[in-house]
């Protein structure tokens, strides 16, 4: 190990995709560690120039300079130190590609002193499978020497009659992170974007006694494009029983499944006791994605014989969380917006409160003689599935493990 490493604060990045190109963006804003190691494990275009302008640049964000300084025309400073190392700096903060390895235990961290990794491929989502696994495993990085690993997506568990290691859990910031525990916890799933977007908008509604008791609840997500997607229809992989999944994302929407609601347990045990469904919409944009949240309350009325939860009530639950303990990671909003007023939003979920609505029924149980009122509500919930939402949360989360290392 460099003795020059020693006592800095360096970030391992596996994975140079969306989740790994604007993690490194959130922490050159955020200026928290001192080095960043991005594994690409094979050379990205024909040399360091390639991968400058590829981490520099992108579609959806727009230009590094622009992320950075809005349009002030200031210039982000970038300036290669090795060519060779495929070593450069960027706003002075050096940043190292490596391009050898693809198996997470072969990735050198402990000799880039990275004792926190990132794990953005997608690829290995299971904590069971042992570090020498084949295939690769996540647990290859903890070999190769970081100290904790954060996966950018669930936990996959293959087979489903083995249960979660205890050294494995899922972290939403804002919701359940202080249960973090550096001594217990050394693979760590940050969830995805749809179930950070969508715990936040459960966590108040389950800590109001008023809303507490949901009978039952459902969400879809009108979700942006993502690469797992086809750009043009291909035909299905072998034994592939969802068809839908190959056909063009460009012109299609597309319904398809999420695992937001069984990895929300995970996070909030409250919802455990729910039946809740959760399914998925993919549209043609780019990113920014919609929760319509469904929920059916047990409610009580006031002096006046009216119902306790209206869209006021709501609301105003939301209004107070967004001045609360999730400050800005939940925003309220009452504007117009559409999803394109989103994009870039730092926050996890921004409640579009002006389409809260409810309505209260009346379930009569007449061998109990006693008449229950039951709301329904909608609630929607913006999320930048990409920068706003998902990368801002993950490198909150990031750099609360960072400072309880021990």
């Amino acid at each position: 190990m460099d003795l020059n490493l020693q006592n800095k604060r360096i970030l391992g990045i596996n994975g140079l995709g969306r989740i790994g190109k604007l993690t490194l963006w959130h922490h050159l804003n955020e200026g928290h560690f001192d080095r960043v190691v991005m594994n690409a494990g094979r050379q990205i275009g024909k040399g360091v120039e390639d991968a400058i302008h590829y981490l520099t640049t992108d579609s959806t964000y727009g230009t590094l300079d622009k992320f950075l300084y809005g349009y002030s025309g200031k210039k982000c400073s970038v300036r290669i130190i090795d060519r060779q190392e495929s070593l450069f700096e960027i706003e002075g903060l050096p940043v190292k590609i490596l391009t050898r390895e693809r198996n997470p235990k072969d990735i050198n961290w402990k000799t880039e002193n990275a004792h926190i990794v990132i794990d953005c491929t997608g690829k290995f989502l299971d904590p069971t499978l042992p570090a020498d696994h084949p295939g690769g495993s996540v647990r290859g990085h903890l070999e190769a020497g970081a100290e904790k690993v954060i996966v950018s997506a669930p936990f996959k568990i293959s087979n489903s009659s083995t249960k979660l290691p205890e050294d494995c859990s899922t972290f939403v910031y804002g919701v359940n992170h202080t249960e973090y525990d550096p001594y217990k916890h050394h693979i760590i799933s940050a969830a995805s974007c749809t179930t950070t977007g969508l715990a936040h908008m459960m966590k108040p509604l389950v800590n109001t006694m008023e809303t507490a008791k949901i009978l039952t609840a459902s969400m879809t997500t009108v979700h942006a494009a993502t690469n797992n997607q086809n750009i043009l229809d291909a035909p299905p992989k072998t034994g592939s029983k969802d068809l839908r999944k190959n056909r063009s994302a460009l012109n299609n929407m597309i319904p398809t499944t999420t695992g937001a609601a069984i990895a929300l347990e995970e996070i909030i045990p409250e919802v455990k006791s729910i039946g809740f469904m959760a399914d998925s919409i993919r549209i043609p944009t780019n990113t920014v994605s919609l929760i319509s949240l469904n929920l059916t309350f047990l409610t009580e009325k006031d002096e006046k014989g009216n119902p306790i939860i209206t869209q006021n009530f709501i609301n105003q639950i939301y209004k107070t969380a967004a001045e609360g303990d999730q400050k800005d990671l939940l925003l309220f909003s009452e504007n117009q917006n559409v999803s394109g007023d989103l994009m870039g939003t730092r926050a996890a979920v921004v409640i579009e409160g002006l389409e809260t609505h409810t309505r209260t029924g009346f379930l009569n149980l007449d061998e109990e003689d006693l008449t229950l009122p039951l709301t329904h509500a909608k609630i929607f919930g913006w999320y930048d599935n990409e920068y706003g939402c998902y990368v801002n949360a993950l490198g909150k989360l990031t750099k609360f493990v960072d400072k309880n290392l021990i």
